[in-house]
């Protein structure tokens, strides 16, 4: 008689005996489970796995559906592969790099040595439905670490010979679509027919790759112009040639040639370089009297904030900091959420109207006193401090509804200078593997949340679902209405990240929902080599998060 093993499933709450061996993909018909949009992936003792994984041990087991982000990552990663095998099969000297997410989608360069047109859109769209079509499977293999070097250094897969070369892992798993292979991070789906809907149009000098909502995944995400911040993106890239960074084996290698110091300061100086032309900006603007910054959370715009303000007194204008926080309401007349707790995030929680009125007092040259919001309380309360703008002060407003045109509705426009601050992550694992700029953000958070707020890493991880619906809500939106867009990523700072971030999340237990999300950005940050942090100077945006900084918060 067989052996078998006992599964727990979340998804029922019930408990089967399984055949020792079976991959997730029988357990879920043993199951007879009804999913809509999936199973496309599962957490295996809150780890997630491919449908194709095997299991030898009793387990418990929650499968995952495109409505999770874990699972539309799988679902994206498919689609990716999909793509290469694609433009492989029509253009075998040309090749594709997944660059950036942009406008609900990613930017794809395709490199055939010549201009990128509508009609090569439709033939590699044509050519990814019928791989879809024709229900191929996608093999799961593994390898020695340098069978896999060899095998992809044939294949000019220098992006990926190069990371795994700077791993130091025995072994490598790879995967094949009809002979076709590639290497993924993460899981992926078990046959192309799993892919259901996937869109691909010509987009600047490249292609669009668009996927479904996860809101609703039998339509389209929604195609949203991000010009500006493709601009930053671009620009990024320049940077990134000046270094000769694009992906993690370059950055490994790098650190590994003694690089680390020329790096940071080639790297703080562009970014410095940045701020510069921001402020002379402003400078050039004599009508400009206030200057609103937003970005979304971990984004580093507290110390873009102060960056802007020193290089504004360089350029003979005296930054005022009005801070956001003090126009809240009373708490008793803040709106509430869905699940009816105080949203503070609303941004119906500030005084809009009091705070139209005292700017445009102060434009008028007129002194207010300006409120104070008493936390403890939660009332709004006089201040004390009275202000009047003399003629080389321009207000600084800091806040993630500063880019809210209702936030500052009844303020002449040609008054008000926008900036959007965001770590804009353009660095990539490889050719076929990008880094999401949300994971950078996050790991940002998780230090500093350790570090000033005495949360944990697990604390953090459970509530960024939250803010991330709203930043989607009340920052997204309004982004691409900025002045100028200041992109806070450090082309290095993963490697120093990994160093502060990798014990925090390691402390974030097995049997909690948030290992998951643990588990896999320490996946991800295993790939890179460490910098030491006392490696960064006091004034780098980075010293917000890391601690250290010369600036006070």
């Amino acid at each position: 008689m067989e052996k078998e093993i006992q599964i727990r499933c979340k998804n029922n709450k019930k408990k089967i005996n399984i055949r020792i061996g079976s991959t997730l993909s029988e357990i879920f018909r043993e199951l007879n489970l009804a999913m809509e949009y999936g199973p496309v992936s599962a957490k295996v003792n809150n780890k997630v796995e491919g449908m194709h994984y095997r299991v030898y041990n009793s387990k418990d087991i929650e499968f995952l559906n495109l409505h999770s982000s874990s699972g539309m990552r799988t679902y994206t990663r498919t689609l990716f592969f999909v793509l290469c095998k694609a433009v492989n099969d029509l253009y075998p000297d040309g090749s594709v790099v997944i660059d950036i997410p942009v406008s609900n989608g990613y930017y794809c360069d395709l490199r055939i040595g010549r201009a990128v047109t509508d009609a090569d859109a439709t033939a590699i769209r044509t050519r990814m439905q019928e791989i879809i079509d024709a229900a191929i499977p996608v093999r799961r293999h593994e390898c020695t670490t340098e069978e896999a070097i060899r095998m992809f250094g044939e294949m000019g897969r220098e992006s990926k010979a190069k990371l795994l070369e700077s791993t130091g892992r025995l072994y490598t798993i790879y995967y094949d679509i009809d002979g076709y292979r590639d290497y993924y991070y993460g899981v992926l789906l078990t046959n192309t027919s799993k892919l259901h809907l996937f869109g691909l149009e010509k987009y600047y000098d490249g292609l669009l790759l668009r996927i479904p909502s996860v809101s609703d995944p039998s339509q389209l995400g929604e195609l949203i112009r991000q010009d500006k911040m493709f601009e930053i993106f671009k620009e990024h890239h320049q940077w990134q040639d000046i270094l000769g960074l694009s992906t993690i084996g370059d950055l490994n290698s790098a650190i590994d040639k003694g690089w680390t110091t020329d790096l940071i300061n080639l790297s703080e100086a562009l970014q410095e370089k940045k701020i510069v032309k921001i402020a002379e900006d402003i400078a050039s603007r004599t009508d400009v009297k206030m200057v609103l910054i937003a970005g979304p959370s971990s984004s580093g715009k507290t110390t873009t904030c102060k960056r802007i303000s020193v290089q504004l007194l360089a350029n003979g204008i005296r930054p005022v900091p009005i801070s956001l926080d003090d126009y809240f309401i009373d708490r008793d007349k803040t709106p509430r959420d869905a699940s009816g707790d105080y949203d503070f995030e609303s941004l119906y929680a500030l005084n809009i109207p009091l705070l139209n009125e005292q700017m445009n007092a102060l434009f008028a040259g007129e002194e207010v006193e300006l409120p104070r919001y008493d936390f403890p309380t939660g009332k709004s309360v006089s201040s004390g401090r009275r202000l009047k703008l003399r003629g080389n002060e321009v207000l600084v407003v800091e806040g993630i509804h500063a880019l809210n045109p209702e936030l500052t509705a009844h303020i002449p426009e040609n008054q008000k200078y926008r900036v959007y601050a965001s770590a804009l992550t353009t660095i990539l694992i490889d050719s076929h593997n990008y880094v999401p700029t949300t994971d950078n953000r996050l790991l940002r958070r998780i230090i500093r949340d350790y570090k000033y707020r005495g949360v944990s890493a697990r604390e953090t991880i459970r509530r960024w679902p939250s803010v991330r619906k709203g930043e989607n809500r009340w920052i997204f939106p309004f982004q691409e209405q900025a002045d100028v867009m200041f992109n806070t990523a450090m082309l290095f700072e993963l490697a120093v990240i990994k160093t502060q971030a990798e014990p925090l999340l390691e402390l974030v237990p097995e049997n909690c929902e948030e290992h998951s999300e643990a588990y896999r950005l320490l996946k991800f940050l295993h790939y890179i080599k460490p910098i030491p942090y006392e490696q960064v100077p006091s004034t780098s945006l980075l010293r917000e998060f890391l601690g250290g900084s010369s600036f006070r918060y």
